[in-house]
């Protein structure tokens, strides 16, 4: 057992782990393995093989046989977790495939992974790696380990294809540390960046038509909506980041249109930049792998910002939808660090609109812990509530295995409107802690939910939002049918029901509630 300190240090013969009495820095290395040595599969669960690997080495093999049909041949590594809570760890390694089938789910086929358990939720990370038939090629992805995290694995192998994969020369590695202790700020009312009792609204997308805008604002008595600046998509496998400033030109030539109706039928507006700066997989440009992609993040945010300052319509900028670091380059900007620079260039020329960041977990709550106030005024903090995934997505993607009812069991634990509050915890903290106001941007249960089980989890949620006074937009109105409240809980129901459902009911109930902003 050693530590190594540094990104460049050579692989050794053997499993590595870090005594558990030496302090952390960045660049310790917690586990490596090229697997080679007597007891290069030690720790790991099942019976995986060794076989010829990279550079004539040894690599951890699986295969699942196409005449068996898909399967989930893996094994699983512990790591002991305690003193790892809060930090940011990269994971690389090696991998070859052959014949990897198409996998029923996004989330199915390779599988170097890097699950999570704690109260506040479970984890899922792993590496995106193409199906099919692949030489070696490295992959790198990160993971933010929450504070309340009780266990960690490594898992590798294959899950329900068929196909060969070998691994090799795996490393993790801490890439930043855990926050210090927060000083706690507790002196006067919290920036919210306007002046009504609450903002309750719903995401709309840009095709939604201006007779559906006047119908939630009017009708339904909305006063919010987060437009989403989203649908960006490279042509093939060029990175060209004029072509992205061109397809944004266009959207906010669509949001420009749509504004004075929202102010007419009194609705406040976000301006949520949903396809951030970069090109697809192929490209290998991103906005946390790309010191081109942040530039321009900060440039686009510093021109919206002209572009809106005048705005009275415009609640506020939402910087990056659900960011997601993975494994950023030491040279770059974390999204702590890049939000940051947004914001101060959004504060050169508008100090008038709210500045909405979201935690770079995919916007999920264990995110803020891993998160600090930036350092600009008019700030306001965001996260996405769809936990449990299992339920609220359950049949999003194809035909699924197992339903789930709320409350009720739901991946092994019981969920029912106290643990949906744990799950918010993070939020609730990071509220009081560094007395800041908190917005929804998005939460939603699928409609076909068993047994109408989506409208008592929204109702827990809007529950729960209420009492600690935060704003939210509900996942959505009318954009997909999946996320309806104005289609029934049938899922086979393609078009909107003439009588009102429990769960639009409930979202209506609440917006009736709303007052308006007044304009001059």
């Amino acid at each position: 057992m050693r530590m190594l300190c540094g990104i460049g240090t050579a692989l050794l013969l053997a499993t590595v782990v870090v005594r558990a009495q030496e302090p952390l820095v960045v660049g310790t290395v917690i586990y490596e393995n090229d697997f080679e040595g007597e007891k290069a599969l030690a720790g790991w669960s099942g019976k995986p093989v060794l076989v010829p690997g990279r550079n004539g080495g040894k690599a951890i093999f699986f295969e699942q046989p196409k005449e068996k049909g898909p399967g989930t041949p893996f094994s699983r590594y512990a790591i002991p977790v305690e003193r790892l809570r809060g930090c940011v760890l990269n994971l690389s390694g090696w991998i070859r495939t052959e014949e990897v089938s198409k996998p029923p789910n996004t989330w199915n086929g390779v599988k170097y992974m890097a699950p999570c358990e704690g109260p506040g939720g479970n984890q899922y990370s792993q590496a995106k790696v193409t199906i099919g038939t692949l030489p070696w090629h490295r992959v790198v992805y990160a993971v933010r380990i929450p504070v309340d995290a009780t266990k960690w694995n490594l898992h590798l192998g294959l899950e329900s294809v068929t196909g060969k994969v070998w691994f090799d020369e795996l490393r993790v590695l801490v890439r930043k540390l855990p926050l210090d202790d927060p000083q706690p700020v507790t002196t006067g009312p919290a920036y919210r960046g306007h002046d009504l009792p609450r903002l309750r609204g719903a995401m709309v997308s840009d095709n939604v038509s201006m007779e559906s805008l006047a119908t939630f604002g009017s009708e339904w008595n909305a006063n919010l909506v987060r437009w989403q600046l989203t649908k960006w998509k490279p042509k093939g496998k060029a990175f060209d980041l004029e072509a992205y400033d061109r397809w944004l030109e266009g959207k906010l030539v669509l949001l420009d249109a749509a504004l004075p109706h929202c102010r007419k039928h009194g609705m406040y507006v976000v301006v949520d930049l949903h396809s951030k700066p970069g090109g697809g997989p192929e490209s290998g440009k991103s906005l946390f792998n790309s010191k081109e992609c942040q530039d321009r993040f900060i440039q686009n945010w510093r021109k919206m910002a002209l572009r809106y300052r005048d705005s009275d319509v415009v609640w506020g900028y939402d910087l990056a939808n659900e960011p997601s670091e993975q494994a950023v380059d030491v040279e770059l900007m974390d999204w702590q660090a890049l939000a940051e620079a947004a914001a101060k260039a959004i504060r050169e020329v508008d100090t008038r609109h709210a500045i909405i960041v979201e935690p770079a977990a995919g916007g999920n709550p264990n995110g803020l812990v891993g998160l600090r106030p930036i350092d600009v005024p008019g700030v306001v903090y965001s996260v996405h509530m769809y936990l449990p995934h299992a339920f609220t997505h359950q049949g999003v993607r194809g035909q699924w295995s197992k339903q789930y009812t709320y409350p009720g069991e739901i991946g092994g634990k019981h969920w029912d409107k106290a643990r949906l509050e744990q799950a918010l915890k993070p939020a609730i903290d990071f509220q009081r802690t560094f007395n800041v106001h908190m917005y929804i941007g998005e939460f939603s249960a699928i409609r076909w939910a068993p047994d109408n089980s989506a409208h008592r989890y929204l109702r827990d949620c809007i529950d729960i939002f209420e009492a600690h006074g935060w704003d939210w937009s509900y996942h959505a109105y009318r954009e997909w049918t999946g996320w309806s409240v104005e289609h029934s809980n049938d899922r086979e129901q393609g078009k909107p029901t003439e009588e009102p459902n429990d769960r639009q009911r409930l979202l209506r109930a609440w917006l009736k509630k709303n007052r308006k902003p007044t304009w001059d």
